[in-house]
Order: structure tokens, then sequence, then C-alpha cells
């Protein structure tokens, strides 16, 4: 099957796609400091770094299924949340004018659960209706990756849509049984100490690819609440503004002292600090093969923090093949 990507990232959703046997083809992404990180990662895919508004039917290939995840920041509940009223919001009409101009057999969508949100149920509604009016037997899922082996909490929308023309719906793999993957078996068995970073430069670590950490201070929003969990828990959402990544799970929970503000416990605080990209890059369940390049620090935790989970991605795909082959 032949895939094109849109808004590629450093390509954590094509690289899922790839381990289940599918061919990226072509993929399309516009952010310079990611675009090493993933051609680095995915040599044998065509990266287009062309604003996706300039681009014609003409410019993206043949393919079998398109996928990928428009920018999610005007849906996220940590945003503004302005919608289609922000620029960025109206990148996920462009995803669909793709599907609409290529007809593909089958595309597959991700973003936030804020996507959801009362307050973007028109915006929500008008996507499904393009995408049915384009021929499409669609459906959507809020997910926990958790429930697929993934170690952390991470809520996301699917949006998957089969060609009319074959009379296909898709059903979202079940929960995995006994999924729970804790920090433990995730980043455990990585002993040394990070590479500590603020606005320097980063350079290449000899010792452990990309475990450099941010190591600017906490602000008032990020001590409001408990940022630790242990290492028999599964950890909080990577996130992919680096100064809001959880704590290493070394430290103990953070104390309570109000309603909206916690403490590092005393005597321990030394202990306290965020995960490293690498660190973050594991519970999002990369492998370490897959490497990120970059000189800034939090362009690193914005690749790792943005990117779709490859094993998500991967469980997604497979199921998709149940369908696919009856085609």
């Amino acid at each position: 099957m032949r895939i094109v990507s849109l808004f590629s990232g450093c390509g954590g959703l094509d690289y899922g796609f790839e381990k289940a046997g599918y061919d990226v083809v072509w993929a399309n992404e516009i952010d310079k400091t990611i675009s090493s990180t993933y051609q680095l990662n995915h040599k044998q895919t065509h990266l287009e770094t062309r604003d996706i508004r300039t681009l014609l039917n003409s410019d993206i290939p043949f393919c079998d299924g398109i996928i990928g995840g428009p920018p999610c920041q005007s849906w996220s509940e940590g945003g503004k949340g302005l919608g289609l009223n922000d620029d960025r919001g109206q990148l996920f009409l462009e995803y669909i004018r793709v599907v609409e101009d290529k007809k593909p057999k089958f595309f597959l969508i991700e973003n936030v659960k804020g996507l959801l949100n009362d307050k973007h149920s028109s915006a929500f509604s008008l996507f499904l209706q393009r995408l049915s009016d384009a021929g499409y037997e669609v459906t959507y899922a809020l997910v926990n990756c958790a429930n697929y082996k993934i170690p952390q909490d991470r809520y996301r929308v699917f949006i998957v849509g089969i060609n009319s023309c074959y009379s296909q719906h898709y059903l979202f793999p079940n929960p995995i049984d006994s999924a729970k993957v804790t920090l433990k078996q995730a980043i455990g068995d990585i002993l040394t100490e990070p590479t500590k970073y603020i606005n320097e430069v980063v350079t290449e670590n000899k010792n452990f690819i990309n475990h450099d950490v941010y190591a600017g201070p906490f602000d008032a929003k990020f001590m409001a609440r408990n940022r630790v969990r242990g290492w028999n828990e599964t950890s909080f959402t990577i996130q992919a503004q680096a100064k809001n990544e959880p704590l290493h799970p070394q430290a103990p929970k953070m104390i309570y002292k109000s309603q909206n503000k916690r403490i590092f416990a005393k005597g321990f605080e030394h202990l306290y600090r965020r995960l490293s990209i690498r660190e973050c890059a594991r519970i999002q369940s990369f492998p370490d093969s897959f490497i990120f390049h970059y000189t800034n620090i939090a362009d690193g935790y914005k690749m790792v923090g943005n990117a779709v989970p490859p094993r998500m991605a991967f469980f997604l795909a497979e199921q998709l093949k149940l369908i696919l082959k009856r085609l």
C-alpha cells in the first residue's frame, strides 16, 4: 500500500505504518527544524517541505492511503481554542482538500481530544460532513494510548475513512489486555545523567543519543499540580513544550500546599528534573535507533511531543489491514 503523509512532523505515525508493512512514498512537513530528523529516519520517503496550501493535486503522487495529524494548537484544551478562526485550524481543511483530490482507498487523521469539545462541535461536524461527501465511510474514536502498550496517558482523536465504493467500515482495535507499561519498564535502564541545557547550542551526546534535558526554571503554572508519577505508574502525557514535560520518577510526588500550589519535597529537591528527550521518546514508544536532530533543546521536545506514538500507529495500521485485504 502506497501512503502519502501530511503534516508529518518527525514521522511517528509514518514509522508505525512502515513497521506494519506500508510504503510511505511521499510526506509533507513545512517546519525546517524537523525536516532533517524526518529525512534521517525515513530515507526511502520523498519529503516535500513546501506549504501544503500551495500544493496542487498534481504535486502529490498516487496513493492508496493518506495519513497525518493537522496542527492541534487551535483545538487544544491548553490553548486559546480558536478553531477555524485560527490559520492553523484552517489547515485541517487542507488535509480534507487533499483527500477530496486524491480519492485514496482510506485516510487516517490524528488530533487532540479538544477537537471534540462543544465549542468546536460545528467545525467538527463540518469536517465529518466534508469527508462523508467526498465518498467515505467515516468513523472516529477518542483513544487513550495507554490501553495499547504506550507508557503514558495520552488521549487522542483518530478519524478513519474507507472509500464508500468498497462498502467497508473501520472498527478500532480493542484495548489490549494487560496493556499497562510502566515507567520502570520504559526508561528504568537509563541510568546515566542527562546533559542539561537551557539556551545553549546542543551538541551530540556521546554516551546516549538525545539524552538531553531542559534545565530551565519551573514556573507557577507548572508548580500548580503534581508532575511526578512513580516507577510503577504510566507517565503523564508527553508534552511538546520543554518547560511542561513531566518530571522524572526518581523524585517523590510533589507536596500539596494549596489548590494551585505544590512544592518539591524537602531534602529531595536535587532529584527533581524533567524527563530527557530520549526518555520522552521511549515513553512515546520510539526505538533508540530513531535519532532526533536538533541544536535547540526546545525543538527536540517539540518534535517528540507532537508525534503520534509509533506503537499506536502500528496497531491502527494493523487493524486497517483487516479491511484492506478484502478490497
